[in-house]
């Protein structure tokens, strides 16, 4: 028999699973927790009774979202022995992810809006922002690219996929643009490397 405290994470992970399946297909202004509670099959109180808010959902929603992208991300990344590369390869993968389904909704479209600039750069940067600095510094360690200070250039690049991934998420077809701006960053980072 269930304790009280596994039914309720059954409870709080199928709210989190349909919220994650209603907000990326409506997007966060068009779901209501009415329409949350109806997908997790539970009453609306027991949505409250998790999330006090329906920002707070879908904080929590992101946050999942966030967590199989980066693994999908380290997967493709993983496939590559350089490890600019790798950068390359899994930022192409980040924006191919979003291109399809709720992915970019939930991460490009309406994270930054609804989380807020602040927030959903500080999430992301925890998922993705660390994985920068350990590329970049094993490729110094390689003697692929100049030795200097890794933190500013990681922040630098970092900055300059997350601009990317704004400037993605306003595009009408993220899955080309994403391609785009793959495209333009491998070049960047093949500038960093010895010559």
């Amino acid at each position: 028999m269930a304790t009280q405290a596994e039914r309720r994470e059954k409870t709080r992970t199928s709210i989190v699973k349909a919220a994650r399946r209603i907000f990326g297909e409506r997007g966060f202004a068009a779901t209501t927790m009415d329409d949350i509670a109806a997908g997790a099959r539970v009453a609306k109180g027991a949505v409250y009774h998790h999330f006090s808010t329906k920002e707070a959902l879908f904080q929590a929603v992101f946050e999942q979202a966030s967590v199989d992208l980066v693994s999908d991300v380290a997967r493709i990344a993983r496939a590559e022995n350089d490890p600019l590369a790798a950068m390359a390869a899994g930022t192409e993968g980040y924006f191919a992810a979003c291109s399809k389904g709720p992915t970019g909704q939930i991460i490009l479209r309406d994270g930054p809006a609804v989380l807020g600039w602040e927030r959903w750069r500080e999430i992301d940067a925890k998922h993705f922002g660390g994985k920068f600095l350990h590329a970049l510094a094993a490729a110094m360690e390689a003697g692929i690219i100049a030795r200097q200070p890794v933190e500013p250039l990681a922040r630098l690049l970092l900055g300059a996929v997350t601009e990317a991934a704004v400037a993605v998420s306003a595009g009408p077809d993220i899955g080309r643009t994403g391609k785009d701006y793959a495209r333009a960053f491998r070049a960047l980072l093949d500038a960093l490397r010895v010559k």
